[in-house]
């Protein structure tokens, strides 16, 4: 064969250049890691500029087995009726404590004992009274300064608002038993609360412990007299007295969980009491 007839071998290299395009993956992984980030610091943000309360507020709307809406309905009075958060549970301890008692959700295709529509609608009935009081569901009855003196807990008695001193900010003078202002506009605004519902009421006043144990120690006299005290601005506010079940004054006998001698301890709880 000659050198004219020789066929023609075409040999193509394929040359990759460095730098080229790599894939669009890591574009996607880098915008999820700041959606992350901007997420993460969104939530530092919320825990450090909300209170307590407003904090289990949030964490009762993303909760799965609670109602957004909790309005009650199904009756002319509040404790009449079934809620929509009838699955809702018995707290029995407040910020401090996550304890709690469930309750059976209310499905209308479930026999249920006598009674025990009447009860889960009176739970939901105190619940109402505590989403008022504090704004879990709009705007609080309480300014943000005062709110921080109070927190709830539904407890088997009823609903539980405590008024607690704070270091630097008592609710009381000390050894005196006329409440302050705050004292005053706080008792006003839970009677103005109680008023949403007819259940009777119970108050308690409590002291922190002495530091120097004393002969005759003036916490039984004070504990009773700040007890006394807060049932009178109840009254003034508005809350009948015929609702008045018990006032006791319980000296430095039952301290807070953060101990006796702490602000704390010095304290008013207001029971809301479920009619048995």
């Amino acid at each position: 064969m000659s050198a004219q007839n020789a066929p023609v071998v075409i040999k193509r290299k394929k040359v990759v250049a460095g730098g080229g395009h790599h894939g669009g993956a890591w574009k996607v992984a880098y915008a999820d890691f700041v959606t992350a980030m901007m997420a993460f610091f969104m939530l530092m943000w919320l825990l450090n500029a909300t209170t307590e309360q407003q904090r289990k507020g949030l964490a009762d709307y993303f909760a799965p087995t609670i109602a957004i809406s909790r309005t009650s309905g199904g009756g002319d009075k509040v404790l009449a009726g079934d809620s929509l958060s009838s699955s809702e549970r018995l707290s029995a301890s407040g910020v401090d404590g996550a304890s709690s008692t469930a309750l059976p959700p209310l499905a209308e295709d479930l026999p249920r004992p006598p009674g025990e529509g009447a009860a889960l609608a009176e739970v939901a009935a105190l619940r109402d009274i505590e989403e008022v009081l504090l704004g879990r569901g709009g705007e609080s009855l309480v300014a943000r300064e005062a709110l921080r003196h109070v927190v709830t807990r539904l407890t088997e008695e009823g609903l539980v608002i405590e008024i607690f001193a704070r270091a630097g900010a008592p609710i009381f003078a000390p050894g005196e038993t006329a409440p302050l202002p705050v004292t005053t506009q706080l008792l006003g605004l839970v009677a103005q609360a109680a008023a949403l519902v007819e259940n009777p009421v119970a108050v308690a006043a409590h002291l922190a412990a002495r530091p120097v144990v004393l002969a005759d120690n003036p916490v039984w006299r004070l504990s009773s007299g700040r007890a006394d005290a807060a049932r009178e601005g109840l009254v003034a506010a508005g809350l009948a007295p015929a609702r008045m079940r018990r006032v006791t004054g319980l000296g430095d006998r039952d301290p807070s969980a953060e101990g006796p001698a702490a602000p704390r301890s010095d304290r008013l709880e207001i029971t809301l009491l479920r009619p048995h």
